[in-house]
């Protein structure tokens, strides 16, 4: 995953013109899903102008019992800087596209970003765009998908993926986290934050779609280990061990490992990380606080440390990416 600065070209009297988003809606596409990102990035100080678009500019079923009417055909995605296939209804995805579809799809730019809400992954996949791509879906698809796309690399554990222009993100709600995440990724955390608090949403979700696959029914009394992860966010920069948050739990470590890890979907120590990652990120966008006081707040030993772990997790320096989203502001 890479960061660059926002793609919108300025306009003639210099203020950027906003990223054009065009959401394409299938036969039997959820309505749930179709509505997010107009929702999301239309709270984002004008920063988006999100459009609808079919295959033939015609009405659209969809997979509650009324059917849409779109302004668009599919010419708008000759113009889109990102676009966005909505998730469909399991009963229509398969591994051969539509003429029309495939003709639609055909016109996306090449460079534009493209990005799938749940089942919407089966569209990109049939098209050839996410072959040798790491994507994710909705779990309860994924064996069919797998089926389907042996060429994709599948992961269902988490709740978006990007790999470098194609983002794909898991079962419905999981929309909003990757609406989210466009707006992290070409504005800062600060509008996205703010959004989130607009929509009445978490501006990030932890964990991966693993918390919310089927498991077993808990034992009656069984401890959460989310108390947990909400004193640990207090305390990012001490040096938190395993023992530590097990202590906390008033758990066995490898009880409280174990559950960690059905709830969450990551180990202690990879969220321990991604958290700080996350506020480190934060502070390079909002202070000027050198890369070594930022490791120190976060709870990375050095700065050494921090620059590896955020090249790890997006693909480039401090640096670069306080440079990024300074430029941004």
């Amino acid at each position: 995953m890479t960061v660059a600065t926002p793609r919108c070209a300025d306009t003639e009297r210099g203020a950027p013109r906003p990223e054009r988003v065009v959401v394409l809606a299938l036969d039997g596409v959820y309505p749930f899903e179709l509505g997010m990102p107009s929702r999301i990035l239309g709270a984002a100080d004008g920063r988006y102008e999100v459009l609808t678009c079919s295959v033939d500019g015609g009405p659209v079923r969809t997979s509650a019992d009324f059917g849409i009417t779109v302004e668009h055909g599919p010419e708008a995605l000759e113009g889109a800087d990102t676009v966005v296939v909505a998730a469909v209804s399991p009963s229509r995805v398969s591994a051969d596209l539509p003429d029309a579809v495939a003709a639609a799809l055909a016109r996306i730019r090449p460079g534009a970003r493209v990005v799938s809400i749940c089942t919407g992954a089966f569209v990109l996949a049939a098209a050839g765009l996410l072959d040798g791509r790491r994507a994710t879906t909705h779990w309860q698809v994924s064996d069919a998908f797998r089926r389907m796309f042996p060429r994709v690399d599948l992961d269902p554990d988490v709740l978006f993926v990007e790999d470098g222009r194609m983002l794909t993100s898991a079962g419905a709600a999981s929309g909003v986290d990757i609406c989210l995440h466009l707006v992290r990724q070409d504005h800062g955390s600060e509008l996205a934050n703010k959004v989130a608090r607009r929509c009445v949403v978490p501006p990030f979700r932890d964990g991966g779609q693993a918390q919310y696959i089927e498991q077993p029914v808990p034992q009656q009394g069984a401890a959460s280990t989310a108390a947990t992860r909400a004193w640990a966010l207090e305390r990012l920069a001490e040096p938190l061990a395993l023992a530590d948050l097990a202590a906390h739990a008033r758990m066995s470590r490898r009880t409280f490992a174990r559950r960690f890890q059905d709830e969450v979907g990551l180990s202690p120590g990879r969220w321990l990380i991604q958290q700080r990652v996350v506020r480190a990120r934060h502070l390079l966008e909002a202070s000027d606080l050198s890369v070594d006081q930022i490791a120190g707040q976060v709870g990375f030993a050095t700065g050494a440390s921090l620059r590896q772990h955020l090249h790890a997790a997006i693909g480039v320096s401090p640096q670069t990416y306080r440079r990024t989203f300074q430029q941004a502001r």
